[in-house]
This record gives structure tokens, C-alpha cells and sequence, in this order.
């Protein structure tokens, strides 16, 4: 998964790269207001990709007496920062520079240069996305688009899709600004497409914020995998299996506490034997999980029974 989002990341790079430089020439060549507007977009995506990367090699570091639980949630940290980076750069620039190309208008200089840096950066934006795409449809498994995104850990992967996709319409808008700029011969369309791709960044900023707000709080792991762990924990020697608290600290970092009611006949070492293989069997099933803890609790599972009732009325 990591070899993978990191491929993804390259590529989404590289294309950035390559389209920003394109689309600042072809705005100094133009005038276009939104061409400079999609310009600092690409830019913007660079920055954010070479942030993911860092935040990815940041959360591979191993725990250590200062940060015992790893540092996993350092990915959450830069994703959050570059919603932020979308949101004042990518959104508030473009807005500004709409605004003012509106109240200022400039007619366009050679616009044919601008449809062709445009057809470019879509076909290179189109690589990145499929790539992306590809990666996130893999993971979404039975959900829908909605529910995956919203419940989805994999941040990375969810940032390059939703940036990619927002260029990718953002490029037809600032085609569709020039355009009608040409046909009506009022350039103040021009700036109004600007404005129009930086409420879409703004949009897609909140979004980002948002999922990104959430996995740094902490969020729990899928249901499919809670479910798992109940099977896996029930086994000869456990009377009840209660509360399965679990928490991302990353993508593939899981941290789960189980709530264990023992048969009271066991001795003390019957126990510790019973919570190693616990340990074992499930991050041997599942390789996500970071660290398991497995907490003695009397009638655990009666408890969790009564909670679930609770809860259902």
C-alpha cells in the first residue's frame, strides 16, 4: 500500500510539475487571468505532493520513548496542512486574481497558445487521476463514492484523486472562460472562471480539512475489521468478548484494546498464554494492526451485550 501511494504521489508530481511550468509561460504569453489562476493550481498540487511524501516518510519512523504509539499520524498532520495550502493558496488567489481581472479586465493574447497548454495539462492530469483512481477503487470494496471517501483512512490517495479531479474541471472552466471571452469580446468572463475554479478548490479544501480534522482526532477502524477481531478473540478459555476500541494512528497503523471475559478456572499462566496467541493470530490476520491490547475484564461480554441493547432502544 505504501509502495503504491508513493507511485501515485511521483506521478502526480511529475505531471504538476510539468503543467505549472506550462501554464505560467502560456499566461505571460496570454494575459489569461484564469491561465495564471490554474497556473498557481498546479503549483499548489506540487507543493502538496512533495508535503504527502514528507508526511509519508515521516510516519514510517519507528515508536520511541518520546513517541511510543510511532509517529503514523504525522500523514494526518501534513494532509491537514495541505487542505490548508488548497484552501488560502489554491482558492484565495484564485478568487483574488478573478475579482480583479473582473473589475480590470484585460483581452487575452494569443488564446490558441492557452487551448493547447490546456489540452496538455488535461491529458497529464487524466495520467495522474487514473492512477489515483485506480488505487482508491481497489480499496473501495462495496461502497459506494460517498461513503468511501468519507470513510476511507488513506488520505493520500483521496488528496491526489480530489486535487486531480478539481484540475481536471478547473482546466474546462478556464477553457470555457476564454472561450467566451473570445466569442462575446468581453473579457471579464475570463475572470469570472477564474472565480468559478476557486470556489471548486474551496470546496474540495473544506472537504479535505474536514476528513483530515477527523483522522487526527482519531478514527475508528472499518467495521468488517471490529467484526474480526470479535471472531479471531473468541476462542476456548473466554467466557465473553466486550468493548473493541480500535484507533488509526495511520493507513496501516491500528491500534486496538479488546475487553476479555476469562474463565475464572484458568491460572494466571493458562491467561498470559491465551493473550500472546490472541497477540499473534489477529496481526497475523491482520497486518494492520500496530499494537493489541487485551484487557481483563469480568462479564465483559454480558456488558458489551447490555450496551448494544442500550443502544437499540
Amino acid at each position: 500500500m505504501k509502495a503504491d501511494n508513493n507511485r501515485v504521489l511521483i506521478i502526480a508530481l511529475a505531471a504538476n510539475v510539468g503543467i505549472a511550468v506550462a501554464k505560467f509561460v502560456a499566461a505571460a504569453i496570454t494575459g489569461s487571468s484564469a491561465m495564471l489562476t490554474e497556473g498557481v493550481h498546479s503549483l499548489v498540487d506540487s507543493t502538496n505532493q512533495l508535503l504527502l511524501m514528507y508526511g509519508q516518510k515521516r510516519a514510517a519512523k519507528p515508536a520511541d520513548a518520546l513517541h511510543p504509539a510511532g509517529y503514523g499520524r504525522e500523514l494526518y498532520f501534513w494532509s491537514f496542512v495541505v487542505a490548508l495550502l488548497v484552501f488560502a493558496l489554491g482558492a484565495g488567489v484564485s478568487v483574488y486574481e478573478g475579482v480583479l481581472h473582473f473589475l480590470e479586465p484585460e483581452p487575452a493574447v494569443s488564446p490558441l497558445i492557452a487551448y493547447g497548454v490546456l489540452a496538455i495539462a488535461f491529458a497529464l492530469e487524466g495520467g495522474s487521476t487514473v492512477a489515483a483512481f485506480r488505487e482508491f477503487n481497489a480499496a473501495r470494496r462495496r461502497q459506494s463514492w460517498l461513503q468511501a471517501l468519507i470513510s476511507t483512512k488513506d488520505a493520500t490517495t483521496v488528496i491526489v484523486l480530489l486535487e486531480n479531479g478539481a484540475a481536471m474541471a478547473g482546466i474546462l472552466i478556464a477553457a470555457v472562460g476564454l472561450a467566451l471571452s473570445q466569442l462575446t469580446g468581453d473579457p471579464r468572463f475570463d475572470g469570472v472562471a477564474s472565480v468559478l475554479i476557486g470556489l471548486l478548490l474551496g470546496v474540495v479544501a473544506l472537504f479535505l480539512a474536514r476528513e483530515a480534522k477527523g483522522l487526527l482526532i482519531g478514527e475508528a477502524a472499518d467495521p468488517d475489521l471490529i467484526a474480526g477481531i470479535r471472531r479471531a478473540t473468541t476462542r476456548e478459555g473466554i467466557t465473553g468478548v466486550g468493548e473493541i476500541m480500535t484507533i488509526h494512528n495511520a493507513p496501516e497503523q491500528i491500534v486496538a484494546a479488546v475487553n476479555v471475559d476469562f474463565d475464572n478456572r484458568l491460572s494466571a499462566g493458562d491467561v498470559e498464554r491465551i493473550i500472546d496467541a490472541i497477540e499473534r493470530d489477529l496481526q497475523a490476520e491482520f497486518p494492520s494492526i500496530y499494537r493489541v491490547y487485551i484487557r481483563p475484564h469480568e462479564d465483559a461480554g454480558m456488558k458489551f451485550g447490555e450496551t448494544r441493547g442500550l443502544a437499540r432502544t
